[in-house]
């Protein structure tokens, strides 16, 4: 299957180191080959950049390296094809307006006979089961609310929309309208969240290190999704199935717990943990 990353932050930020190491797992150290994608919001807008060929190998990565841009939230993919041709239409991250807002979206997963979207307003440019699934979503919260409603509402549709989709198939994802970010985990996600006192991080898929305390100021926070973890020296959180977490502004403003997936299956627990919400 593919991986994903994010990075939400109270100040503008670039993914560099990240999205370095998230790389290489295209065809270096592991076999997400059939393309990549990366989001960065800026303001109202998003900057994409997509290639249906190996982000290892990808110019159009090297591009980003060099660009260095500076995002408060970012959604990268790697894709390992499961269902669509490999081509651009069917790259990751995925965007839809809702409610005048761009949203971003990446899936990590396989979901099978999911709803016909032929006469919906919100319809699949490609062939994937995840854009499928990310028009299903806009199409559910457009017909729920009219207009914008505030987060936890939104948090809370999320959360039911999601369940029904993953009764289709495993269903990990990130998502972003630019002031949040949004992740789910059906089976591998992780995140972590630094801030001061920072120090150094060193990746794990090669060598790069870092001092963030050479380029992070003290009230700075950011925080990183990824399928599994980058580094080999930080605090890394593991999401538990049917877990979802709300970040924004460098934030984790609420959290659902998840239940260990060996324990969900067996039917003695259920899918949905504990909710626990945090002040902003």
């Amino acid at each position: 299957m593919c991986q994903l990353l994010g990075m939400n932050c109270n100040t503008p930020t670039d993914i560099v180191f990240s999205f370095e190491g998230f790389r290489r797992r295209a065809g270096l150290t592991d076999s997400h080959c059939d393309g990549f994608g990366i989001a960065f919001f800026e303001g109202k807008g998003v900057r994409i950049f997509r290639d249906n060929h190996p982000a290892s190998h990808s110019p159009i990565a090297d591009c980003v390296k060099q660009y260095n841009i500076k995002s408060l939230n970012v959604i990268a993919h790697i894709r390992k094809a499961t269902q669509g041709k490999v081509t651009i239409e069917n790259t990751h991250p995925f965007i839809r307006e809702i409610w005048g807002e761009n949203w971003v979206f990446a899936h990590n997963g396989n979901l099978k006979d999911l709803p016909d979207m032929s006469d919906s307003f919100c319809q699949p440019i490609g062939n994937t089961d995840s854009e499928t699934a990310f028009c299903y979503m806009a199409e559910y919260l457009k017909n729920r609310f009219k207009r914008k409603p505030s987060e936890i509402e939104i948090f809370n549709a999320i959360q039911e929309v999601t369940k029904e989709l993953a009764q289709h198939g495993t269903f990990n994802f990130i998502l972003s309208n630019g002031e949040w970010m949004i992740a789910h985990c059906s089976t591998h996600l992780h995140y972590v969240m630094r801030k001061a006192p920072f120090g150094k991080a060193h990746r794990i898929d090669d060598d790069g290190v870092i001092d963030f305390s050479h380029y992070a100021k003290d009230g700075d926070k950011v925080n990183i999704i990824t399928t599994f973890p980058l580094t080999k020296d930080e605090p890394w959180i593991k999401m538990e199935h049917g877990g979802f977490v709300f970040f924004k502004d460098g934030d984790k403003i609420a959290e659902v717990l998840g239940t260990p997936k060996e324990i969900a299956d067996d039917g003695t627990l259920g899918d949905c943990g504990i909710p626990t919400i945090q002040a902003a």
